[in-house]
């Protein structure tokens, strides 16, 4: 993001650039399951490091610099809005074209690889689309948040339901309602949107594990989704 605000680029096209870049080095160096998280942990902090970096080297107002960590919901056009639409519709086209190799991997990716699952082929575009739905949420839920929105409401799904369908269906539904209200609730301050819909998404959390250690209480003892968790 602070790339093409420092070259005078587009930010949607920077971020598009720097997500993607950043999505098949995770899928590519993360082939292993052994090596992801430390691929993970050096990959972040170095691009964390960059952005910084072209940070300080813009001279912009401050104001865009600290919009891009944390989010504006304004600053989205409707250009940008015609991008996000777009990719919105490409990613899942692609998603459901692959969503049962892609699930039968985050399983047991070794008798994926035996059955001919393409499983190498299958990570790096997997991190790709990933990549693409960050690149088009960075604008609104900031550069810093941007993660939270997209794991806390699979936490929060995968602590009252243990199905491969189901754990993804309550991971939108529950991200939808945090970015929703985090949106009506922003409306008419000056507090950026981020903590909001970073705030609703933990209390839905809250209520999800509450839910998970009730029925857990009762002897409906919930698993976690092995294939939405492993993807």
């Amino acid at each position: 993001m602070a790339i093409p605000q420092w070259t005078g680029a587009g930010v949607a096209s920077g971020a598009f650039v720097g997500s993607l870049l950043a999505a098949l080095l995770l899928g590519v160096l993360g082939l292993r399951a052994r090596d992801r998280n430390s691929v993970i942990g050096v990959i972040m902090p170095f691009g964390l490091g960059l952005g910084i970096l072209f940070l300080a080297l813009y001279h912009g107002r401050a104001a865009n610099k600290f919009g891009l960590l944390t989010g504006q919901i304004v600053a989205v056009d409707t250009t940008g809005l015609r991008t996000l639409a777009i990719t919105a519709v490409l990613v899942l086209a692609v998603l459901a074209a692959v969503w049962r190799p892609l699930m039968f991997a985050s399983l047991d990716e070794d008798v994926a690889a035996a059955r001919g699952v393409p499983v190498r082929l299958l990570g790096p575009l997997f991190m790709v689309l990933l990549g693409c739905a960050v690149a088009v949420s960075v604008q609104i839920v900031g550069a810093l948040l941007v993660l939270a929105l997209l794991l806390v409401p699979a936490a929060a799904a995968m602590r009252v339901t243990a199905s491969p369908l189901w754990v993804p269906v309550l991971s939108v539904i529950f991200a939808l309602t945090a970015t929703v209200g985090g949106i009506f609730v922003a409306i008419g301050t000056t507090i950026p949107i981020s903590p909001y819909i970073t705030t609703i998404s933990f209390v839905i959390y809250l209520v999800c594990r509450v839910i998970g250690w009730l029925r857990g209480r009762r002897g409906w003892v919930t698993r976690p989704a092995v294939g939405v968790a492993a993807a």
